[in-house]
């Protein structure tokens, strides 16, 4: 499974533009009440907020990882997100990478560890 991470704990899955949040984030985040994702069809930007996860703790946005297009989302989680802390590798929405080459401008697995890290 090929995976690329963000530096705010989002990875996505480059075979089929899955995205989600990482393990570290879910359990900082704590017990997840609440999970707000984009609309399919929305035009997202790199690095722009566009989904909220809240927990008991804390309300935190998600960021877009690349840059394209929202072509599903995961409304089972939505409806039901404390799913998020049952199956953390759980995909929340999935992108149409419009520019492949911000792909490689995120981290592999290895790199994103060392980032959390520090």
């Amino acid at each position: 499974l090929m995976k690329k991470f963000a530096k705010t704990h989002e990875w996505i899955n480059v075979e089929n533009g899955e995205v989600g949040i990482t393990e570290n984030a879910i359990e900082l985040l704590g017990d997840i009440v609440f999970l707000e994702l984009p609309e399919v069809g929305k035009e997202i930007s790199r690095e722009s907020p566009i989904a909220v996860v809240e927990s008991v703790k804390a309300a935190s946005d998600i960021y877009a990882p690349v840059s394209g297009k929202i072509i599903e989302k995961n409304e089972d989680l939505e409806n039901s997100p404390e799913g998020l802390n049952e199956h953390p590798n759980s995909w929340l929405f999935k992108i149409k990478v419009s520019n492949k080459e911000e792909l490689d401008q995120l981290l592999n697995e290895d790199q994103y560890k060392e980032e959390i890290k520090e």
